[in-house]
């Protein structure tokens, strides 16, 4: 058998941190432990009924079984429109400002294809989801870090980034709420944001994938809400968190225009656009009744306050999320992040992610996933504050 090497672009493509991490947590299963995973992003709830109905009856409709249009069906687009104005006042163009992806990470993996050229500057935040690094590889882009700390909310300070690095950059990724922090943008930052993007000429790319997830009554900001917002960047959105959604692979990207031209023209060569069928349910979960979300965040709220209240009463301090369905919680003296998920698996049989693998502003951090009920999160912590760590 002949050998054939893979190309240069595959073999910059990072390795999957967490791969190594599922093969360890595997290996104990296998063993017969009752292993707790909180360290994955999946939602474990069901697409909710009225969903899954239309989208049952829509497979039946022969329209559907032929391709779609290239760039999707103008009503699905119109519903997104639709949901954003009714959701966040923003008025968006269904035709212009509005383009359908394979799931919002196909979006944020291509952007970098769409807009920039080999040895261009991305700026990256630090933690961050590790998936923007397979589309500034595939691209052969530059990375400059935006470090995400504690002192400042982690939002990045753009005042401390070099002027240097601000000018050569040509797209920048944001992340609210942010997965792994779990803390929400406000307004002001936004502002920031749209000043700094304009003044540097810097395309900016919002991860919005967990908008519809906030607590405390705040409902997370768009980025799309702030003045000048489409002027310098997009959002890209998705229904895996809101409708748990996540194996039907819808996404959005929306906002401004020549951005949204350059994906769907990536994709006329990539795609042909998702089943109809998926299309005509999406529309439906966008434009119908919204108890089902609202259900969804009293649900993730709720194991948010049992797990955090149980962390508390072993002495784990940390600041409860604001947003998205994670954790993000100190590392216990003595260890790193993946030294404790080594500790916490073995000794506790409790699997959390380690922050280094989001970067290395991560490394004094683990992030746990709140998508298990309440009774196993506080066995979770239960079983760690008895390795009497804190």
């Amino acid at each position: 058998m002949v050998y054939y090497p893979k190309s240069d672009a595959l073999d910059r493509l990072p390795k999957q941190f967490f791969a190594d991490l599922v093969v360890k947590t595997n290996a104990e299963i296998a063993k017969g432990f009752d292993v707790i995973n909180l360290g994955q992003g999946n939602p474990d709830q069901p697409t909710p009924p009225h969903i899954v109905k239309a989208l049952q009856e829509a497979a039946g409709n022969p329209l559907y079984h032929k391709y779609s249009p290239f760039r999707g069906y103008d009503f699905l687009k119109e519903a997104i429109a639709a949901f954003y104005k009714r959701e966040y006042s923003v008025d968006l163009d269904p035709k212009t400002e509005v383009a359908i992806l394979f799931g919002s990470k196909t979006g944020l993996v291509e952007i970098g294809e769409c807009l920039l050229n080999s040895g261009d500057t991305v700026l990256m935040p630090d933690p961050g989801y590790p998936d923007y690094l397979s589309g500034f590889a595939l691209a052969n882009l530059h990375m400059e870090k935006m470090p995400l700390r504690e002192e400042n909310a982690f939002l990045p300070d753009y005042g401390s980034l070099p002027e240097a690095v601000l000018d050569r950059a040509k797209l920048m990724f944001l992340n609210y709420p942010n997965n792994p922090t779990a803390v929400t943008a406000p307004a002001d930052f936004f502002e920031q944001t749209v000043e700094t993007a304009a003044k540097y000429n810097i395309c900016v790319v919002h991860d919005f994938a967990y908008g519809a997830l906030g607590f405390d009554g705040e409902k997370p900001l768009s980025f799309l809400q702030t003045p000048g917002a489409k002027d310098v960047g997009i959002e890209m959105y998705t229904l895996s968190k809101t409708y748990n959604m996540a194996g039907w692979r819808v996404g959005f990207a929306l906002g401004n225009r020549s951005v949204i031209e350059a994906i769907e023209l990536i994709q006329d060569h990539y795609y042909v656009s998702l089943f109809g069928a998926i299309q005509e349910a999406s529309a439906k979960a966008l434009l119908g009744a919204q108890d089902c979300v609202r259900d969804l965040v009293r649900r993730y709220e709720s194991r948010r306050d049992a797990f955090f209240s149980a962390a508390r009463s072993i002495g784990w301090d940390a600041v409860p999320s604001k947003g998205s369905f994670f954790g993000w919680l100190p590392v216990p003296k003595g260890f790193t992040s993946q030294s404790f998920f080594d500790h916490a698996l073995k000794e506790a049989h409790v699997v959390v992610a380690p922050g280094i693998g989001f970067g290395g502003e991560g490394e004094d951090y683990i992030r746990v996933g709140l998508l298990t009920e309440p009774e196993r999160l506080t066995e979770a912590v239960r079983r760690i504050g008895e390795l009497r760590l804190f």
